[in-house]
């Protein structure tokens, strides 16, 4: 998502943070399959580190994704009830989970992102106006 926004000159105006629902690998790196397949796409995750939602992340941003149903509910319980409106699931679909699978598994997985970010952009480049031109007077 942060290379998508960079390209398309978007990554001044959003923040973007990954956060899982359970504190199973926290402050680890991703999984060696997933660092691989996304380093052959030209990303580099290697400084990600795992960490779980907090309290904050439904005050601090305007979206909440989850990448499936069971994560959403779990957003759900976990929201405070004012802030529900920013919880979505990140696409029209469950994003498998790729860990008990194979590499074809991890590559369809980071497919899907792609394409779900790809969606993301472009419903957030209607919302985020550009910034001002310099060196022009109004």
């Amino acid at each position: 998502m942060r290379l998508l926004l960079k390209m398309n000159g978007m990554d001044a105006h959003i923040e973007v943070d990954s956060a899982g629902t359970h504190d199973y690998h926290t402050v680890n790196q991703p999984d060696p399959r997933t660092l691989k397949a996304a380093r052959e796409r030209g990303y580099d995750l290697s400084r990600l580190r795992a960490r779980k939602v907090v309290q904050e992340d439904f005050f601090r941003f305007d979206y909440v994704l989850a990448m499936d149903t069971s994560h959403l509910h779990f957003l759900r319980r976990a929201c405070p009830p004012e802030h529900h409106r920013k919880l979505s699931l990140f696409m029209h679909c469950d994003v498998p989970d790729p860990y008990y699978g194979n590499a074809k598994d991890f590559e369809h997985v980071l497919d899907l992102a792609e394409e779900g970010a790809r969606a993301w952009i472009t419903l957030l480049q209607t919302q985020v106006a550009p910034p001002p031109p310099t060196g022009h007077k109004c």
